[in-house]
């Protein structure tokens, strides 16, 4: 038995199938730069191995939430364009300067450190200024954006920092037709027209998260922050499929069936016995559980595909492990136990984990730990 197939489980990531993605968003957002948004260890792919493809497949950005995510792609050697947007109080704003990495400023706070931190390191720190165009969460509200123009402007002239983004981001892109967006989309324009008439020049305008990038083409300004969509993942399932939009899920969640047995009828099984047999069948143990990442909230309802066939979670899911009802099937321990994949046998996708768990498909990939290992596959392009 191969090393990859004696694992407990895995995380199978298909780069070759992250590559032809980077490559069809950019086709949906031509004349747009894309940038590869690579958060939360790339949605729980691997931000680096991930990172990498992107660019190979055309990206010119990277985009992460914190300032460590942006300073560890530049840790593994990963050069180009990064931008960080979620910043706190005392963070490394120095270090971030000093890396040439592109850093968010939502107010008056953020703006003295940076300035400050720029001052100290003696470089000019690249910012972008993000408006707060209606999501109401990160970004400066219109009636201060007067306020933070001016002092970016000045610090500007000064020599401390150089404007070289304005962006926002959407409430309801994955609604299209949602009065938001094009309520959105005018105080943006607006916004920017006032910070342009104050003389920034900003290289990169940009709104678009994956679904605007995929349905709101005058959304796509000079630059799209594709996230979800590069994984394969569809950011609106009632408008189409990952395959509806060219697309296709690059995670493969995969264990080994670690016991199977038979049991009688009456038989309770896992947690609270909230699953009873009934009739003399067989079980499978699938060695992951809510310590890796797998929803308890989709206990009894989590489809598997085990031995050629769909199943479901027999029970509650516990913290390393949970069961499925065999249906008296003779399973070998060792055998594949498939929980999301693209589709190609049958498995479930992400998506379907979604539903079963109340939740988005976002989150299923996600919050898979750190105890499952990640497994990229086609790690050299096939394409110049």
């Amino acid at each position: 038995m191969n090393e990859t197939a004696s694992l407990r489980a895995r995380a199978e990531i298909d780069l070759a199938a992250l590559r032809a993605n980077v490559r069809e968003l950019r086709a949906r957002a031509a004349g747009a730069q894309l940038m590869a948004v690579v958060k939360s260890d790339a949605y729980g792919h691997g931000a680096v191995p991930c990172a990498r493809a992107a660019l190979e497949a055309g990206a010119t950005w990277l985009g992460t939430a914190t300032p460590q995510e942006a300073l560890a792609l530049r840790a593994a050697g990963i050069g180009g364009r990064v931008m960080c947007w979620l910043w706190t109080p005392g963070g490394p704003w120095r270090e971030a300067i000093e890396a040439d990495i592109d850093v968010s400023v939502s107010g008056m706070w953020a703006l003295r450190e940076v300035v400050a931190a720029a001052t100290e390191a003696g470089i000019p720190a690249r910012v972008q200024l993000k408006a707060d165009t209606g999501l109401g969460r990160n970004g400066c509200q219109p009636a201060d954006w007067p306020e933070l123009v001016a002092a970016a402007r000045a610090a500007e002239d000064a020599g401390t920092v150089r404007i070289t983004g304005l962006w926002s981001h959407f409430a309801c892109a994955d609604e299209p037709g949602h009065p938001s967006i094009a309520a959105q989309l005018n105080v943006f324009r607006d916004m920017v027209a006032y910070a342009e008439k104050e003389g920034v020049d900003p290289e990169v305008r940009h709104m678009a998260n994956s679904p605007a990038t995929l349905t709101i083409p005058e959304a796509h300004f000079d630059l799209v922050r594709t996230g979800i969509a590069m994984y394969g993942i569809s950011p609106s399932p009632e408008l189409g499929t990952p395959a509806d939009f060219g697309l296709r899920p690059v995670m493969t969640l995969v264990a080994s069936i670690a016991l199977v047995k038979q049991v009688p009828a009456g038989h309770g099984i896992s947690y609270g016995h909230h699953y009873t047999t009934s009739a003399e069948t067989t079980l499978g143990l699938v060695p992951v559980g809510y310590a890796d990442g797998i929803p308890r909230h989709a206990s009894g309802r989590a489809p598997v595909l085990v031995g050629g066939v769909r199943r479901r979670i027999a029970g509650r899911v516990a913290m390393d492990q949970f069961v499925v009802d065999l249906d008296g099937d003779e399973i070998e321990v060792g055998s594949e136990a498939v929980l999301f994949g693209p589709g190609d046998r049958g498995e479930p996708s992400a998506e379907d984990w979604a539903q079963a768990a109340d939740t988005i498909a976002y989150e299923i990939v996600t919050r898979i730990g750190t105890r499952v290992p990640r497994v990229h596959l086609h790690g050299t392009p096939a394409e110049s």
